[in-house]
Formats: C-alpha cells, sequence, structure tokens
C-alpha cells in the first residue's frame, strides 16, 4: 500500500519530533509499503523518507516547482513529481495514496489533513486517516474539535473517520486494517 505522511517542513521543530519521523518511515518500510510525501528533504519530512529508505522502501515525492528550493527537494526520492502549485501537490497525494498519516505539523499539515478528512466526510474518497501523536501535541487541538461537536458543528460520525495514534505501528496497522475492510 501506498501511505501518505503529512508532517512539519519547519526547520525549527524538536529532536523528537524528527526521531519519530524517522522512526514512522522505517516501519512504513518494515511492513512493505511505499511512502508518498510532500517531496521535502528537510525537517520531518525529510527524516519520513529517509527512515524509509533506510530500510530499502521505495519513496515518492510530489512537490510545486515554487517549493523546490525552500523544502530543498529530496534528490534521492525514487520518484519525484513537481507540480504547479500547492492544490495540485494536495490532489496528487491524494490520488497516489491508498492511507493517509498525519504527524504533528503547522498550518500546511494542519490544512492537508482537515482536507483530506472532510473529503473522506463527503465521501470523494474512502481511505483511512491516522493522526500519530505520541506527545500530545495535538491535545488542545482535539479539545477544540470536541467543543465544536458538543455545540452541534461537528456532525455525528466525523470524528470516527481519523484514528489518533500514539506509535507508528498503530497508525500503520489502523490504515492496513481499514484497507482491507
Amino acid at each position: 500500500m501506498k501511505i501518505a505522511v503529512y508532517c512539519a517542513s519547519s526547520t525549527a521543530v524538536s529532536s523528537s519530533a524528527l526521531k519519530i519521523g524517522f522512526s514512522l518511515g522505517e516501519e512504513i518500510a518494515k511492513a512493505g509499503h511505499q511512502l508518498v510525501w510532500g517531496g521535502g528533504a528537510i525537517s520531518v519530512m525529510g527524516e519520513v523518507a529517509k527512515g524509509v529508505r533506510s530500510l530499502g522502501g521505495y519513496t515518492i515525492g510530489v512537490i510545486p516547482e515554487k517549493l523546490t528550493n525552500v523544502e530543498f527537494i529530496d534528490g534521492d526520492a525514487h520518484e519525484m513529481h513537481v507540480v504547479e502549485d500547492m492544490r495540485a501537490r494536495k490532489g496528487m497525494i491524494e490520488k497516489l495514496s491508498d492511507g493517509f498519516i498525519a504527524l504533528p505539523g503547522g498550518l500546511g499539515t494542519l490544512e492537508e489533513l482537515f482536507e483530506i478528512w472532510v473529503g473522506r466526510y463527503l465521501g470523494f474518497h474512502g481511505k483511512p486517516i491516522s493522526v500519530l501523536d505520541p506527545d500530545g501535541t495535538y491535545d488542545s487541538l482535539r479539545s477544540a474539535l470536541a467543543d465544536l461537536t458538543e455545540k452541534n458543528l461537528l456532525k455525528p460520525g466525523q470524528h470516527e473517520l481519523v484514528k489518533w495514534c500514539t506509535n507508528p505501528l498503530e497508525s500503520i496497522s489502523h490504515l492496513e486494517s481499514e484497507h482491507r475492510a
């Protein structure tokens, strides 16, 4: 299966964020899956790809032309798709992937997570989604989502479309089980 990973490209992230990215990459490769990601060689993005390749796994990058110098395009990717813009990037990642894992990240990561989540809810795809958050970075986000649900702004069934996990194996197992279903 091809697993998309949404994650940080900021070089100011903690060393633990980098480690979890590399570990997730290793587990994707160990499970025999391929990585689809934003194509960057820096920060968590780069670590996930390095983790996959460290165990002989296959990586497929998708990066907008404008970001090839900002995110330092990963020259070691097995495949690299350079697209026009962010919308094209997100569309191609969705099309290429069989499931999605979001790690803690900033606005871009959140946008990707919410877009793929809404797409699943609306039936544009039926692919599984997991959030891998071992350190509780998204605890306040989860509280905000619970508050929105309590106020009837999130609809019944929306929460159940995303599995919140604390370790890479749990995230990958969720994608595998939902993909087979």
